[in-house]
């Protein structure tokens, strides 16, 4: 959308993205959230997983959508400020010394599986049982997945060295 309409509408886009993500989240967490503790974040990751399913698989598009990277975003600022912060500067140094936003997108899921693990076997999901951690663990490996699959063509050309920069001025 930032690409093909401008920045003005490729925000609004971005924007709408992440917010049925988080909007999503809000009720699961709501709804589930007082009696699950034991897998909270394994019900956000499905819930996560949901939505990013069908924004890349719309039905009323044929199955044609995106890439499921906004989405990810409103995953992303639902985890809370840590996660923020994270996988925001990875995608920002990439981006910044880089240009490519494929690449930057990429990382960013990455960093995101990693960022999982590492909070998730050192107790920062509090009162989540090991199996519940492991079940969300297959989830965002499973995210990152198609992820890169969804962004295969873009893979070949940084390799080929024929991705197309972006520059925000």
């Amino acid at each position: 959308a930032l690409r093909v309409l401008g920045k003005k509408a490729g925000l609004i886009v971005f924007l709408g993205d992440v917010a049925k993500t988080v909007a999503a989240v809000i009720v699961v967490r709501l709804h589930f959230g007082a009696s699950n503790q034991e897998c909270l974040y394994t019900l956000v990751l499905y819930t996560a997983a949901g939505v990013i399913l069908g924004h890349n698989y719309p039905f009323y598009l044929g199955f044609k959508g995106g890439k499921g990277i906004a989405a990810t975003a409103g995953l992303i600022a639902a985890l809370g400020p840590w996660f923020i912060l994270v996988e925001g500067l990875v995608f920002i140094i990439t981006f910044t010394t880089t240009h490519y936003v494929s690449l930057g997108s990429l990382l960013v899921y990455l960093a995101l599986v990693i960022h999982l693990v590492v909070f998730g076997q050192n107790g920062f999901f509090e009162g989540m049982t090991q199996p519940a951690l492991n079940e969300m663990y297959i989830i965002a490996l499973f995210l990152m997945a198609m992820a890169y699959w969804r962004h295969r063509s873009n893979i070949q050309k940084l390799f080929k060295g024929t991705e197309r920069k972006t520059y925000i001025s």
